[in-house]
């Protein structure tokens, strides 16, 4: 009999939830993406600082993973980018479950076609092939997709005789594609002999993470190999290293600092002295007197003759 018994009044209740709902209202409403938390140093950050200052934390100077258009924007002249092969048809070579669902969701999240976009700009006026990673996009995995566009970059580099630039930042080979996947390696490798043989600069910088086959490929084979402050650099993770070896591996080991005192890359450069830098490199690539370029631009060369 009591099962139906009413346990408060309608009206109460309506009272109470009209309450609720009128101190949510009157609470402050902070607009989403307003403020960004530092992975490294835990801060909750004004998401303006962070762009004004090149997305790098004002806190503790550390870089944020940033999406391949805004790479791309912070070097190229304003309105110069002219993108290559949009939309190149997709595969699954190993019939890998739920793997075109994952690509199209991938693709509608990050608004790319896939982990990597290319095409041509221009550097201070200067014409350059120029391409880069998404690390949102499978962590910049590199399936047969990504090969053949960054392949077919190389070949327009080389066809229309331009300097070379790729930001690379990978976690390595898309696992999902297997033996495709690593046959990338090799291509993007062959693509970029030739490019050298046609005597053109091709400048990799490395950001974070550069890791597995990219590293073990293109990433590695500048003719000046630049990087991001604090990337991680590596072939193995350091994690899967020390599980291997049963050691702890040294302080700061795979960082783009260790790298550079062991040879590895030529030089860390910060993003706001960047496209500075690579215009360097690429008029001095263009210009192989170094006395003739000193002469017409003595300030510039001034300035950046620590980087040489």
């Amino acid at each position: 009999m009591g099962m139906f018994k009413k346990t408060g009044n309608a009206s109460e209740k309506e009272t109470r939830r009209n309450e609720k709902v009128k101190n949510i209202m009157n609470e402050p409403q902070v607009p989403d993406g307003l403020f960004q938390k530092c992975e490294k140093c835990g801060e909750i950050i004004y998401a303006e600082d962070i762009i004004a200052n090149y997305y790098i934390c004002p806190n503790c100077n550390n870089y944020f993973r940033i999406a391949p258009k805004t790479r791309l924007s912070m070097v190229l002249d304003k309105g110069s980018f002219i993108e290559y092969d949009v939309n190149l048809p997709i595969s699954n070579p190993l019939d890998f479950p739920g793997y075109e669902a994952k690509l199209s969701h991938m693709k509608s999240v990050n608004n790319l076609d896939e982990a990597v976009i290319t095409g041509e700009g221009k550097i201070c006026g200067a014409s350059v092939s120029i391409g880069a990673m998404a690390s949102t996009f499978l962590m910049g995995s590199m399936g047969g997709v990504v090969g053949e566009k960054i392949t077919r970059l190389i070949e327009k580099a080389t066809e229309k005789r331009q300097p070379l630039i790729l930001f690379c930042c990978s976690g390595g080979a898309r696992m999902q594609e297997g033996i495709i996947s690593l046959m990338q390696m090799a291509k993007t490798s062959a693509a970029l002999k030739r490019h050298s043989d046609a005597g053109l600069i091709y400048i990799p910088i490395l950001t974070d993470p550069s890791t597995g086959g990219v590293v073990a490929s293109f990433a590695m084979l500048g003719d000046v190999i630049l990087a991001e402050p604090g990337a991680l650099i590596g072939f193995a993770g350091p994690r899967v290293i020390e599980q291997t070896i049963g050691q702890k591996l040294p302080e700061g080991f795979q960082r783009a600092e260790f790298l550079l005192e062991h040879g590895f890359v030529d030089k860390i450069v910060k993003r706001s002295r960047l496209k500075q830098v690579l215009s360097f490199l690429i008029k001095t690539s263009m210009n192989p007197s170094y006395e003739s370029l000193y002469e017409e631009e003595q300030e510039e060369t001034t300035e950046l003759n620590e980087f040489l």
